[in-house]
């Protein structure tokens, strides 16, 4: 009979594997506790204090209590981030490789039903794309395709990952959740991290948002990250999309929870966050301004000062003002020459829709100019392959 977590809408797909893992329960049994309207100024004070906080400190650091205080807050994140890397902003850029998608999450562009022009970039476009990217000096790449097995098997990305071996040291993954023998494989041709988005880590407004598709089974996802582990990966990463839940702290602390447990059952892992919110797409045009870039900060600020050792990806859905000012507190990498579309990489054709609109459009060489007047040091490379 096939496996069905407590937490899930639908029983496990065949091809899915169910690893043993108390992960999961971990986080949803920490969330239960975490009332952010519990805390007080007091809390927040002794969790800046603290060279080494524990998790309710962390949700002190993400309550409203902590408002009055983040100016201290950005100080302390600012001194640690200096501290474990350096005046350092590692820079790369993503590359959508396909916009086919099998779910139906009703917040984004590259929704199943949606009426949006669809493509997948052959070998020989995958390779034009890199190649492009790799003239402007960036050897750092994310390969990013829609959620379908069927358009985007594990063939194809595999070939995306041996192209980008040939021109970048450092590669990620933002693809569907694989089985940890799959994301073995994807070492194998050279892929290094990978960043799965459990999106909320509510399962009620989980199966609310995720009408249709795989992405549908809530555990499967939520152990993405571990089973990229087991598979050999040296680093993942995480995100909650903030505003898809009305409690956007809840979500914050349990992306941040999920992250700090497989840090501890995986210490040699780098781990790193991700720090999106919800904006608009062919899907959802309003801007939900739910999530505002304060409440932004504060996340990334509690991320920091909660796991000193983790990265921070601050993405192109926020304007230029707002990356510069948190690169220069606590976030550590940073996209540039961003393009969401399939094709938006090449002088051929633009071939298909993007998945959400950029509020950065600015190019690698303005992005790398503005990090060193700022007095930061743009990185392109911050990881040696040994095996080129």
């Amino acid at each position: 009979m096939p496996y069905r977590a407590p937490t899930d809408a639908c029983a496990y797909m065949p091809h899915m594997e169910a690893i043993d893992s108390s992960v999961m329960d971990e986080i949803l049994e920490a969330e239960k506790g975490f009332d952010p309207s519990s805390y007080t100024s007091a809390d927040v004070l002794r969790a800046i204090s603290k060279d080494r906080l524990d998790p309710y400190d962390f949700g002190a650091l993400l309550s409203p209590a902590a408002a009055p205080y983040l100016e201290m807050m950005a100080k302390k994140a600012q001194r640690l981030t200096r501290e474990h890397f350096g005046n350092t902003v590692c820079m790369f850029t993503p590359i959508y490789c396909s916009n086919y998608c099998d779910n139906r999450c009703v917040y984004c562009g590259f929704n199943h039903d949606n009426v949006i022009k669809r493509a997948r970039l052959t070998p020989e476009e995958v390779e034009v794309e890199m190649s492009n990217i790799a003239s402007t000096g960036l050897t750092d790449i994310l390969i990013l395709t829609g959620e379908s097995r069927t358009y985007s098997d594990p063939e194809y990305i595999a070939m995306c990952i041996r192209t980008a071996k040939k021109h970048f040291s450092s590669i990620g993954l933002e693809v569907y959740p694989l089985n940890s023998d799959e994301y073995g494989y994807m070492h194998e041709c050279g892929a290094d991290y990978v960043t799965v988005f459990q999106e909320t880590y509510d399962p009620v407004r989980y199966e609310q948002l995720h009408k249709g598709g795989a992405k549908r089974i809530f555990s499967y996802r939520i152990n993405a990250q571990e089973r990229a582990l087991i598979g050999g990966m040296r680093g993942v990463a995480f995100g909650a999309l903030l505003g898809l839940r009305e409690d956007w702290r809840k979500d914050a602390f349990s992306c941040g929870m999920h992250g700090y447990l497989l840090q501890r059952k995986y210490p040699w892992a780098e781990i790193s966050y991700s720090l999106p919110r919800l904006r608009p797409c062919s899907s959802h045009k309003e801007d939900d301004t739910s999530v505002g870039e304060r409440d932004l900060l504060q996340v990334a600020m509690a991320y920091r000062l909660f796991m000193p050792f983790a990265g921070e990806t601050i993405s192109t859905r926020e304007v230029p003002r707002f990356r510069d000012g948190i690169v220069n507190i606590c976030a550590t990498k940073i996209s540039a020459g961003t393009s969401v579309r399939i094709g938006g990489h090449s002088d051929v054709k633009d071939q298909g829709d993007g998945q959400f609109d950029l509020s950065d459009t600015r190019g690698v060489d303005e992005v790398r100019e503005t990090l060193k007047r700022m007095g930061l040091q743009p990185v392109f490379n911050d990881y040696v392959r040994s095996d080129r």
